[in-house]
């Protein structure tokens, strides 16, 4: 992920981060994530979900986008045995004009926080769904940043990028959606599930 567009969002050492996520495929069901699904992986970094998500939503499709092309190779590797994923190299706030079909939900875990615009990325995210399509942001909860301890050492972004289900909330809707549940998927992370709205579209 370019940390010029999205600050603080680098892609961690694997060691941690799969800590941090020992079972990305209950992350997947919490946020509504079926067989039979089209959706995307949005600022994918190694792959860490979008295998699972491979295998959960076949024969749906999985599309895999990311900035960084050392990242999205290594995504790739990850998920060279699954028919089913597409690489898209690409700007995330640029997503409408780089998927060849709508899409039933985006997945973003770990970096709507750095994204500098909130608002005109959930736009882009809006155009590329079907309706009632979902829009799943993964996000740490808005907790001092020495209280995340993953392998004996504090982790995630500074305490002032975090936010709130409500400070999402904020930024996500007026781009069309409404906020449809908060889940828990770790000890330190929530779900936010946005649902397309076309009724609250008139900020498009």
């Amino acid at each position: 992920m370019n940390k010029l567009l999205f600050p603080a969002t680098q892609m961690p050492d694997s060691d941690w981060w799969h800590a941090l996520w020992p079972n990305p495929e209950g992350v997947l069901r919490a946020v509504g994530i079926e067989a039979g699904m089209q959706v995307v992986d949005l600022c994918c970094g190694d792959g860490h979900f979008t295998a699972p998500m491979c295998k959960r939503v076949y024969p749906g499709a999985v599309y895999a986008l990311e900035l960084d092309a050392g990242l999205l190779n290594q995504a790739g590797q990850t998920c060279r045995s699954y028919e089913n994923f597409h690489s898209v190299l690409g700007d995330a706030s640029e997503l409408s004009t780089l998927l060849p079909e709508p899409v039933d939900l985006v997945f973003m875990a770990n970096t709507f926080h750095g994204v500098p615009d909130k608002t005109r990325l959930s736009r882009s995210v809006y155009e590329v769904l079907k309706p009632e399509g979902r829009f799943a942001v993964i996000n740490w909860h808005r907790c001092p940043r020495e209280e995340t301890m993953v392998l004996d050492q504090a982790r995630g972004p500074r305490t002032e990028l975090r936010m709130r289900p409500e400070d999402a909330r904020q930024v996500v809707e007026p781009a069309g959606f409404k906020l449809q549940k908060v889940v828990d998927v770790g000890p330190y992370h929530y779900g936010a599930i946005f649902i397309k709205n076309p009724a609250s579209a008139s900020t498009q």
